[in-house]
Order: C-alpha cells, then sequence, then structure tokens
C-alpha cells in the first residue's frame, strides 16, 4: 500500500497512548513475497540454483505454480491446508518509511521441515521464518556440515542474547543491517568486531551508504550502487541475500559478495514488488 504523505506527519509524539491514526492508500497492488521465494528468486536469476525450505497454506496453490514456472524447486515447500500462507500487509510512505503487519500463518509450522546433509546442498541461509524454524534449522545446518549464514532480520526480536550467541557460534556468517546489528551486539555483549572473530564474516548493510563487511576483526566498507530510481525497497534486503548466496557458493571474497549485493538492490528498488527486477546477466559480468 502507498501512502502519499509522512507518517511523521500523521503521528503525535504526545499522543502515543492513544495511538489512533489512519492513513489514505490510493495505491493498493499484491504480490508475490516472502523471504523465501525472494531470496529463491534473487539467486535463481543470477544463475544459482536455490532449494526454497518453506511452508505456505491452503491459499499457496498459485505460487508454488510461479516457483515452478520460473524454474525454482518446490521440493522443500510444504502446503498445510488448515492455515493461510504468511502475508505481509506493508505500507510505504513518500519517504519509503514503512508500516508492516505480519500474519505468520503456515509459517508457524515451518519447523516440521528437518535440514539434512545432501551431495548438492553446498550452503545455507537461516533468514526470518518461524522461532523454531530458525532454532532447529540453524542446528540442522550445523550437524549437516552444511555452512550457512544467519540473516535473523525482522525475527531477530524473537531471540534472547543466549539464544543469539549460539546462534552466531553455529553460523559461518551473519548479516544484519545497522539497526539489527546494534542489538544483536546490545543482547549478545559482543562488538561487531567480536563477532567477526567468531564467524568467517559479519556483514551490515546501510541501505543508501553500502554495507559494512567485517572478517576478523577489521572492518571494510563497501560503496552503495546508486539506483536508476527509488520506487519501493520492499525486498531489497533478500535480493541482497540473494547476491550473497550466489557469490559464496563462488567462493568469492565476502566484499565481492557485498558488492553484488548492491547491486541487486540498486535494481530491485526502481521496480515495485519484490520480484518483479530483472536481471542481466551479462551487464553484472557473470
Amino acid at each position: 500500500m502507498t501512502f502519499e504523505g509522512r507518517f511523521a506527519d500523521q503521528i503525535l509524539p504526545d499522543q502515543l497512548h492513544i495511538l489512533n491514526v489512519s492513513f489514505l492508500v490510493p495505491g493498493l497492488r499484491r504480490d508475490f513475497g516472502g523471504c523465501a521465494g525472494n531470496i529463491a528468486y534473487s539467486l535463481n536469476a543470477l544463475g544459482g540454483r536455490a532449494l526454497p525450505m518453506a511452508t505456505v497454506g491452503s491459499d499457496g496453490g498459485d505460487y508454488l505454480e510461479r516457483l515452478r514456472s520460473l524454474g525454482i524447486s518446490t521440493e522443500f515447500v510444504r502446503q498445510v491446508d488448515d492455515s493461510f500462507t504468511a502475508q505481509a500487509m506493508i505500507m510505504n510512505d513518500r519517504d519509503n518509511n514503512q508500516i508492516t503487519a505480519f500474519h505468520p500463518g503456515a509459517m508457524q509450522q515451518a519447523h516440521i521441515t528437518r535440514v539434512t546433509a545432501r551431495d548438492d546442498i553446498r550452503l545455507g541461509i537461516v533468514a526470518p521464518d518461524g522461532r523454531e524454524a530458525m532454532l532447529q534449522h540453524a542446528e540442522q545446518f550445523k550437524a549437516a556440515n552444511i555452512p550457512f549464514v544467519f540473516d535473523p532480520g525482522q525475527g531477530l526480536p524473537m531471540f534472547d542474547g543466549e539464544e543469539l550467541r549460539h546462534f552466531v557460534e553455529l553460523a559461518s556468517w551473519v548479516v544484519v543491517n545497522d539497526y539489527e546489528g546494534k542489538m544483536l551486539s546490545q543482547r549478545t555483549g559482543w562488538s561487531f568486531a567480536e563477532i567477526s572473530e567468531r564467524v568467517q564474516g559479519l556483514v551490515i548493510t546501510l541501505a543508501a551508504e553500502g554495507c559494512e563487511v567485517w572478517t576478523r576483526g577489521e572492518r571494510e566498507h563497501v560503496l552503495a550502487v546508486k539506483p536508476t530510481a527509488v520506487i519501493e525497497p520492499t525486498g531489497c534486503g533478500d535480493a541482497w541475500r540473494g547476491a550473497l548466496l550466489y557469490g559464496l557458493e563462488q567462493g568469492w571474497t565476502l566484499a565481492r559478495c557485498a558488492a553484488l549485493g548492491n547491486r541487486l538492490g540498486a535494481l530491485k528498488i526502481a521496480q515495485r514488488g519484490p520480484q518483479n527486477y530483472q536481471v542481466d546477466r551479462q551487464a553484472l559480468g557473470l
């Protein structure tokens, strides 16, 4: 949904205890989204082979058909008949701030599907999902000796410091945005440098400022890519994640992976919807 004004002009800070606001949203659109689908879209568009692990509800048939039409495997996508597919209602204002309402639906049963070792699975990602799925899949990746990225996103607040420290100890790489990074550092009691010493690398994404790559306690800034237009941010982080996975599978340095992620994010933000941008692999030098 698109609100043509600014949230800041409609929300009175001294009245938050009785918050009751309404936003007129002339622009309304429904898109295929969700972290698993968005990341798979990005990774496959770059030439990788995504195996999204997710759970859809009784209304998920169209999404399954879409994934298959894109050549994305649905082998690990489970359909649950007594739930709706997870849905996010996202409202953007003119400054690209967002207010989101999220219904988890079938995602709450995502832990039923297990990660197991397989010769054709090189690496994985624990991205925002059901709480139990994130906890169990991290343990299962480690047990299967599959290196993985811990990228908790909006799921980070579900976990306390002990749980987050355990995620970091299990993971090979950690990715958070700047806000999540501050929360992760606060809850674990570890600085960015200390987190990066415990994994192969830590990335802090900074939106229009690019990102910071931390390896072995040292920080490197990777510059952003200027987009041709700024239309909608929804799905930019997932496009970035797909590029990260592609680069890691190719054996690239973390900084090179981040640079490709910045380019994909710039492509995505110039289009509406999380999966409506096109990737020109030749133009990207792939």
